[in-house]
């Protein structure tokens, strides 16, 4: 079982750079970062982790700059969007940006999507939040075609454009693993219809780790996939010893532990407790 951790990258928070050289002298496996472009001043639509939205969604800065900020100072250490917004991103340009930062990192990157929550922040990008997952389906495929083709071309109901040529491609073949961010069923679904990856979150739901991997494994036997080829990821990985083993026990293949965006010294305490509860592991 591998261990990352999850932040919103905010400029008031420890820097990207000295985290993610911590993270890796630690021996932690990855980093994963958020993604909000704004947060609409008048919004109906509720967050899904409580009552008040935290000052830290209106602040996160473009994970696509920070994570290459990170990448250049390790070597080891996996970069991740967590999760990149793509319902709000023109498929074309990230395709080029996923592929860029992959050829940076030389082949460490994982694209963590997902469809989001916030209507009007959505609509602001011209989205339909009713389609949003059809959408996010069509500019996943799409940027499959862009990644593997040297002419690539794709027509859709959403997504739509004949041949183009577009470089680099990324160093991972085909591309680098795509983690579907998602509760039950939806996500999982999701995740095994063109993804690499599901990120179910810990805390929204019954805590079951052993259902969410039978789950997998069904829904990837219907789909004619093999199971090995959808990593589990918990995000808000619990720091309780006891239900860390239930996680391994069960066959999760990585938890996420978050991190506030905060300074370096905070950050830093409580890095260095999430390293002795991974040693014992």
């Amino acid at each position: 079982m591998d261990f990352g951790v999850n932040i919103f990258p905010c400029e008031y928070s420890i820097s990207l750079t000295v985290l993610g050289s911590a993270l890796e002298e630690r021996g932690f496996e990855s980093l994963w970062v958020a993604e909000h472009s704004h947060i609409p001043r008048d919004r109906t639509a509720p967050w899904p982790g409580g009552d008040v939205l935290p000052q830290m969604y209106y602040d996160a800065m473009d994970p696509f700059v920070v994570l290459s900020a990170v990448a250049a100072v390790t070597k080891k250490l996996k970069v991740a969007t967590g999760i990149a917004l793509v319902i709000q991103r023109d498929p074309i340009q990230t395709a080029k940006e996923v592929a860029s930062l992959d050829v940076l990192s030389e082949g460490r990157f994982l694209f963590g999507i997902g469809a989001g929550w916030s209507l009007e922040e959505m609509e602001n990008h011209g989205t339909d939040p009713t389609r949003r997952f059809g959408l996010m389906r069509e500019r996943i495929e799409a940027m499959k075609s862009i990644w593997a083709n040297e002419e690539a071309e794709y027509h859709g109901t959403q997504v739509n454009f004949d041949p183009i040529i577009s470089n680099p491609k990324p160093v991972q073949k085909p591309h680098p693993p795509i983690h579907v961010g998602g509760i039950f069923p939806g996500g999982l679904n999701r995740a095994v219809r063109y993804g690499n990856g599901w990120i179910p979150i810990a805390g929204r739901g019954e805590f079951n780790p052993k259902r969410w991997v039978e789950e997998r494994n069904i829904a990837c036997e219907t789909a004619g996939r093999d199971p090995k080829e959808i990593e589990i990821s918990i995000y808000g990985a619990p720091t309780n010893p006891s239900q860390l083993e239930e996680l391994k026990n069960a066959g999760i293949d990585r938890v996420v532990f978050g991190l506030p965006p905060e300074g370096t010294e905070p950050v830093m305490s409580i890095l260095d407790s999430l390293t002795e509860l991974k040693e014992n592991f």
